[in-house]
């Protein structure tokens, strides 16, 4: 389950030189289940989920100054832009895996009453404190997709509320397939050394 996530409010470099929102929700997972492919292919049966959010909605994938070195840092933007990455790496690792038995999913877990959202969303907070879900509802869908006995459909669907959902709601944030294989070439690149680049890639 790749649930580590932050929303930052200044520009933030990891040790390696990314952007940090972009190296915990992108960088990090995608590397983590490459190095986990052979153990999760050796299981009877094995899933991925990553926990993305509905503030993916708002914005299509770009690729687009990743590092925030030409535009003035907007933590949400930040943290939209790359739950975006995730479903679409979702997308494309359930590709990477087909005939396999590892299923991969996205999903939104909803607005819940959380220490991150108060703490990185107080104005939101403050305004929607009655209406958030708890730890527990959020954490459902997650919980689910993992333990249900038959892996649900699609691999490599967006789910909320246990069920598949769209994964656009505004028709420009829609992208093209080039622009889905140029974030599996980047994650690729920027995560492998040598001639391992691009193994496992959908191309």
């Amino acid at each position: 389950i790749h649930n580590a996530g932050l929303l930052l409010d200044r520009r933030i470099l990891s040790s390696d030189g990314h952007e940090l929102t972009f190296a915990t929700h992108v960088l990090g997972p995608h590397l983590l289940t490459r190095l986990l492919r052979p153990r999760l292919e050796a299981s009877a049966e094995a899933r991925v989920v990553w926990v993305s959010s509905g503030g993916m909605y708002t914005v299509g994938l770009s690729l687009d100054d990743l590092a925030w070195e030409r535009r003035a840092y907007d933590g949400v933007r930040a943290y939209a832009e790359t739950k975006r990455m995730q479903v679409v790496l979702a997308e494309g690792w359930a590709t990477a895996l087909e005939g396999t038995r590892i299923s991969v999913y996205s999903m939104h877990p909803g607005w819940a009453e959380t220490p991150g959202v108060a703490r990185s969303l107080p104005r939101f907070h403050r305004l929607t404190a009655r209406l958030l879900r708890t730890a527990e509802q959020g954490a459902d869908t997650v919980v689910w997709l993992s333990a249900v006995r038959e892996p649900p459909k699609p691999s490599g669907g967006f789910f909320f509320d246990r069920e598949p959902r769209t994964r656009h709601l505004l028709p420009w944030t829609r992208e093209s397939e080039a622009q889905r294989h140029a974030l599996w070439r980047l994650c690729e690149a920027l995560t492998t050394r040598g001639s391992e680049a691009g193994n496992g890639s959908v191309g």
